[in-house]
């Protein structure tokens, strides 16, 4: 079974970061994913944190305006930061989510060792096993962000890998 062009997806793929967030977004198929863009929103630091969530919406919104993803993947925060950190990437993560639902986008959210598991085979894989995987796919600008890019390309590609995977069991029926 294969799927036809008209039901492959526009993914947005998004890792979160109060300074720096990394974005990409693909299309085609699990097996050969295409690379359409990718790229880091950073915030200034020396920037009010209220003034650095509006920059970090306002480039989103351009992002999806400029892309115009089907849907969008999010990384779950990873617990282990400290509580000023979580507390200020909860916070831009509500800016992302809240961002891309009033697009109309649908959001999934995943965990980073389900993404890691579903791109990398290993849900404790480091993150340059996953750089090195995303540079092996798309390529210099698989990895041309440094982690932000090449995390936000990887919860891309597991959310076309599960979303390819229901299609076609719903096929299956």
């Amino acid at each position: 079974m294969s799927l036809t062009p008209r039901t492959t997806l526009r993914i947005l793929g998004v890792d979160p970061g109060s300074l720096a967030t990394g974005w990409g977004v693909l299309t085609g198929r699990p097996s050969k994913p295409e690379l359409v863009a990718c790229g880091v929103i950073r915030l200034p630091a020396d920037q009010c944190f209220a003034a650095r969530l509006a920059q970090l919406q306002e480039s989103l919104r351009e992002v999806l305006e400029r892309h115009k993803p089907d849907a969008a993947a999010v990384e779950a925060p990873f617990h282990g930061a400290s509580p000023r950190a979580s507390l200020q990437l909860a916070h831009a993560r509500g800016v992302i989510l809240a961002t891309v639902a009033l697009a109309g986008i649908l959001v999934t959210e995943y965990a980073p060792a389900t993404v890691k598991k579903t791109v990398a085979g290993n849900g404790r894989a480091p993150k340059e096993q996953v750089g090195a995987l995303m540079h092996g796919l798309f390529g210099p600008a698989g990895n041309a962000g440094g982690h932000d890019v090449s995390d936000a390309l990887s919860v891309a590609l597991c959310h076309m890998a599960t979303e390819f995977q229901s299609r076609l069991l719903a096929r299956s029926r």
